[in-house]
């Protein structure tokens, strides 16, 4: 396996990217993250999938990891989109023989079921797991009141996440591994938050008109995103949605004690999309 860095710019933000690669790749997984982390805390999944043939490559989101912007903030839902696309460009050009599926865990998983229903683009397939359709909580009234009002007058308004780190995964080292990175941040924006926060919502109402084969998968016990919001999304797009429900699991899957029963799982849906 060989892991390469590289970087593009767009809309005059200069991203990272990063990938793993096996000898003779047979597809790519092009990876899309969650809110406040980066493409640096997927090298395990990468060397997964590489032993099976497949290239996962990654960017991370403009305000996130070693890419620029504002921690946290993005100008609108449909600039995320607009950088997925440049993404996927990217890969394109460096993988132009190849076959692509659309990956993206959490704020990503979302960004890319949202990204299939907008957007048209050469992909095999999409993966979303635990994608943030919905909160797996009520967000206070008050909170939501004041992202609309930030959004119009101070969209660039920051505040702390709030994130519960401890509902991240079952397994403690990775709980003190994300606390103590320096390239995660819990900032998250007036603007950010009211796009991804809307954007939930339009894809469940829009499920029908998927056009993609999608691996939905989602933790039973994720305190983070709604899991019944996947299903609720699997069942009005269904028969194009495999959905997965991982009982007892916490929010990052790929990240669980049984992380490589996940990436199987990941490795064997490609696989039968790929002999179609």
């Amino acid at each position: 396996m060989k892991h390469f860095e590289d970087r593009f710019v767009g809309d005059g933000t200069q991203f990272y990217m990063q990938g793993w690669e096996p000898e003779h790749p047979k597809a790519v997984a092009a990876l899309v993250h969650g809110q406040g982390e980066h493409t640096g805390r997927y090298a395990h999944v990468g060397s997964g999938l590489s032993e099976a043939g497949y290239t996962l490559v990654g960017f991370d989101l403009r305000g996130h990891g070693r890419s620029d912007g504002q921690r946290g903030h993005s100008p609108g839902y449909e600039t995320l989109m607009d950088d997925v696309a440049r993404f996927l460009q990217q890969v394109a050009t460096r993988y132009p023989e190849l076959p692509v599926f659309l990956y993206g865990h959490s704020l990503g998983g979302a960004i890319v079921v949202n990204f299939a229903l907008r957007r048209k683009a050469d992909l095999v397939g999409v993966i979303a797991t635990g994608p943030l359709f919905k909160l797996a909580f009520e967000p206070p009234a008050i909170k939501l009141i004041l992202a609309g009002v930030m959004n119009s007058i101070f969209p660039r308004f920051s505040q702390d996440s709030g994130l519960d780190h401890t509902a991240l995964s079952r397994d403690p080292e990775i709980v003190r591994a994300y606390e103590a990175d320096p390239l995660v941040n819990g900032r998250i924006t007036a603007r950010h938050f009211y796009g991804f926060h809307n954007a939930g919502l339009w894809a469940l109402e829009h499920a029908e008109e998927l056009s993609l084969p999608l691996l939905l998968m989602h933790g039973t016990a994720d305190r983070i995103t709604s899991e019944s919001a996947s299903r609720e999304f699997a069942r009005k797009a269904w028969p194009l949605v495999t959905f997965h429900a991982w009982e007892g699991f916490f929010h990052e899957l790929h990240n669980e004690p049984e992380n490589a029963e996940v990436i199987r799982t990941m490795i064997e849906w490609m696989d039968g999309k790929l002999k179609r």
